[in-house]
C-alpha cells in the first residue's frame, strides 16, 4: 500500500487517522499540522510518524488528505502546487471546494478526489460521499481510494453537484443528532431519570434506530408507524414533534448548511 499522508490533524483529520489505523499499519500513514505540540501529542498517542511541513509530508505519500478548512486551503494549496505531481491522489475533504477549483489551485494535469466524511470515523462508524473523474485513475487507485473511506465505515459515490447535499445529511448532520440526544436525555432527567441513564438510553436509541432503517430497508415513515399505536404515548408525542415544527426545522437546518457551502 502506498503511503497515506494527512495534512491537517485538526477533530476531522484525527478522526480519519484513526479510523484509518484499523485498516492500515501504522507505517502506512503520515501527518502533518501547523501546531507542532499537537502533532507531537498525536504522534505519542496513535504511534505513526509526523512531518515537520505540508511540503514534506506530501511528498513522503502518494495519496493525500487535505483535512483543512476551507479558509485555510489556498495558501496550502499554494505550498503544495510544484510539490505534488500526477502521480498523486490528492483527497479534499472541505466543504464547498469544487474539483475544478482545487485542480485549477494545484496546478495542470493534477489529480483529485472530493470527498465528505463526518466525525464518527473516529469509530469506523463514519458516512462518507466521494466524487471524482474516474477516467483519470488506475483500477488500483479507485481501490486504494475506495480502501482509504472504506476503513471510516460506509462510502457511497456520488456526483459532484451533490456534494452540498451530503454535506447538509452527513458532513454536518452528526451535531443534529447529539443536540437530539441532549434534548431527548434532558427530557427524561426533567422527570427524574438520572443524566447517565438518561444519555444512555438516549444515544442507544438513537444507534438502533439508525440500525433498523439501514439493515431492514424499510422506509423511515413505516418504521415510525409501528412504534405508534393508536391512541398511544408514541403518536400522541409525535403529534406534538408535528406541532412544534421538529421536521420543517430539520429541513430549514440543511438549507442554512448548504447555503453556507455555495458561499464558501
Amino acid at each position: 500500500m502506498a503511503k497515506i499522508g494527512i495534512i491537517g490533524i485538526g477533530n476531522m483529520g484525527y478522526a480519519i487517522a484513526k479510523g484509518l489505523l484499523k485498516q492500515y499499519e501504522k507505517e502506512d500513514i503520515v501527518f502533518t499540522d501547523v501546531n507542532q505540540d499537537r502533532c507531537r501529542e498525536v504522534a505519542e498517542e496513535l504511534g505513526i510518524d509526523w512531518a515537520e511541513s505540508n511540503q514534506e509530508c506530501a511528498g513522503l505519500a502518494k495519496y493525500i488528505v487535505l483535512a483543512v478548512k476551507p479558509q485555510y486551503m489556498d495558501p496550502v494549496l499554494a505550498e503544495l502546487r510544484d510539490v505534488v505531481t500526477e502521480k498523486n491522489v490528492m483527497m479534499s475533504i472541505a466543504p464547498g471546494i469544487t474539483t475544478d477549483q482545487l485542480k485549477e489551485k494545484l496546478g495542470e494535469g493534477k489529480r483529485v478526489v472530493r470527498a465528505m466524511p463526518n466525525t464518527p470515523a473516529l469509530l469506523g462508524e463514519g458516512m462518507t460521499g466521494v466524487c471524482y473523474d474516474d477516467k483519470v485513475f488506475t483500477e488500483e487507485e479507485k481501490t486504494a481510494i475506495a480502501g482509504i473511506f472504506s476503513s471510516l465505515g460506509k462510502m457511497r459515490i456520488v456526483e459532484e453537484r451533490l456534494m452540498n447535499a451530503v454535506v447538509c445529511v452527513s458532513g454536518s448532520s452528526p451535531a443534529y443528532v447529539y443536540m437530539f440526544i441532549e434534548a431527548l436525555a434532558d427530557s427524561a432527567v426533567k422527570y427524574g431519570l438520572p443524566r447517565d441513564a438518561a444519555y444512555e438510553m438516549a444515544a442507544q436509541a438513537v444507534a438502533g434506530s439508525a440500525r433498523m432503517v439501514l439493515e431492514t430497508g424499510e422506509h423511515p415513515g413505516a418504521l415510525k408507524d409501528k412504534v405508534c399505536s393508536p391512541g398511544g404515548t408514541t403518536i400522541a408525542a409525535v403529534s406534538a414533534l408535528e406541532e412544534y415544527g421538529f421536521r420543517n426545522a430539520v429541513i430549514k437546518a440543511s438549507d442554512a448548511c448548504f447555503k453556507k457551502c455555495e458561499k464558501i
